[in-house]
């Protein structure tokens, strides 16, 4: 059975080198203090309101994400491969994604198969041919990264259409900062309190020419009954820009505007957060009430950005996903400095037929699914769930992808009855603007707080840590 890494302790009991002040600080408070600062933490985060909804949850619209009071850690050196492999990440998706919607070599080279992009539920045909305003598709990223063991990072998956989670990364710094001076004051942390700033710099930067002023940037949401409302308002207001639902802007003559009680006024950069199907009801869904009418027509014509650029969740479907080593080789002539997790590919008969034996051994997934949902984790299914799957693998092996159970590693996480390891992932989040790419250092940890469970979404019972990366 493959060992769990433990991100504090070693196999021979040496403490890591990260946590050589936390391991000490954890050993001198005793439960019933951890305890009280949990709760404390728990009362700071429902005076601040900061909830997410679980669709299909009918006992509870809203809830508190459980947040866990030790901070993950990592070093300056991990930080600094993993960031470079992030970013090395996001530029070959970039061009991946202008190429797809322009000239398509990397299809006519047969690196990506063209029936995986163009018979792709996100691929939008109305995107081909649109210059997006400096060539940058996806300004906004967060790519989910796993680790196996001391040196071994995995990217689990890409995530380029409305990455969420940020604003648990700013509050739950804010939060460690408050209830923990005497942990906090022992370490040279990474700031992250800049992101807000560098992300409004980031949507500036990519405004399309013709915004001679300074750019008018907004945050476009579905509505307060959206599952990451709290985010969307919460960054509305760290980054000083409106807050818009669809009906607050409107097209004409092919420029965007939105409706201010001094008059219409032009927007030049809409970070938005929901799908692309209901973003331009011409285009897409024309039941849709939440876009805006006419919005590819002002984006053929140059005069706003959509962030990130509608069309983009191509990139970040879970069997592209697999052929994204070969996209870095194919545009950057570099080897991937981050590695995928091993994957098959259902669609392939040999790969399909490896995954029908070996099912209960294996994790599987839709290639279009995400939040932990339509995935089967073969070592914790019943046998009733696993031949679900396998009818499933049978009618529609295009739609799924298979990865090995990994033992992802776990860090020191506070219990009912003491500190006791979990697992964790990790989601840092990417900037990619026309002044260049910076990667937050940390991001958001997720944490799987069922003991073994290796489900760390916060809609399948998961919680968050502060993520520390150290100066040195």
């Amino acid at each position: 059975m493959t060992r769990t890494f433990d991100e504090m302790n070693g196999e021979d009991g040496v403490l890591r080198d990260a946590y050589r002040s936390v391991k000490p600080w954890l050993d001198t408070n005793s439960l019933d203090q951890l305890k009280q600062r949990s709760r404390e933490a728990e009362m700071l985060f429902r005076r601040v309101g900061i909830t997410f909804a679980v669709y299909g949850d009918n006992s509870a619209e809203e809830r508190i994400i459980p947040f866990d009071i030790v901070p993950r850690v990592l070093t300056a050196a991990e930080w600094k491969s993993m960031s470079a492999g992030l970013e090395q990440r996001v530029r070959a998706l970039n061009l991946f994604l202008a190429d797809i919607y322009g000239a398509g070599e990397i299809l006519r080279a047969g690196i990506v198969p063209e029936a995986l992009v163009y018979q792709n539920t996100y691929f939008r045909p109305e995107m081909v041919g649109i210059k997006v305003p400096h060539g940058i598709y996806t300004p906004v990223c967060g790519i989910d990264i796993v680790r196996v063991d001391a040196d071994t990072f995995y990217v689990l998956e890409d995530n380029l259409r409305t990455p969420s989670g940020v604003s648990y990364m700013l509050e739950n710094r804010e939060v460690t900062m408050r209830l923990l001076p005497d942990l906090t004051s022992e370490h040279a942390i990474q700031p992250v309190e800049q992101y807000p700033n560098e992300l409004l710099a980031t949507l500036q930067s990519i405004a399309p020419a013709t915004a001679s002023r300074e750019p008018t940037v907004v945050i476009l949401t579905p509505g307060s009954f959206n599952s990451a409302f709290y985010e969307h308002s919460f960054l509305a207001d760290r980054l000083g820009v409106e807050l818009v639902e669809g009906r607050d802007l409107f097209v004409r003559d092919n420029r965007v505007y939105m409706r201010t009680t001094e008059g219409p006024k032009q927007v030049d950069v809409i970070y938005r957060r929901l799908d692309d199907d209901f973003l331009d009801p011409l285009a897409f869904r024309p039941d849709s009430v939440l876009g805006v009418p006419g919005l590819i027509a002002a984006c053929r014509s140059g005069t706003v950005t959509v962030a990130n650029a509608m069309g983009t969740g191509v990139a970040d479907d879970k069997a592209v996903y697999t052929y994204v080593p070969d996209i870095i080789r194919f545009y950057l002539g570099e080897e991937p400095i981050l590695n995928n997790v091993p994957t098959w590919r259902c669609r392939e008969p040999e790969a399909l037929a490896y995954v029908l034996d070996n099912l209960p051994d294996l994790v599987v997934k839709m290639v279009s699914g995400s939040g932990g949902y339509g995935m089967l984790v073969g070592p914790a299914a019943t046998k009733e769930q696993i031949e679900d799957f396998r009818a499933k693998l049978k009618s529609e092996p295009d739609e799924f992808i298979a990865q090995p159970t990994l033992a992802l590693s776990t860090c020191p996480t506070f219990t009912e009855s003491g500190i006791a390891p979990r697992h964790v992932d990790l989601r840092p989040f990417v900037l990619y603007g026309s002044r260049g790419i910076r990667t937050v250092p940390g991001g958001l940890t997720r944490v799987a707080l069922k003991e073994g469970s290796l489900v760390v979404n916060s809609s399948q019972g998961g919680g968050t840590k502060d993520t520390w990366v150290l100066d040195r």
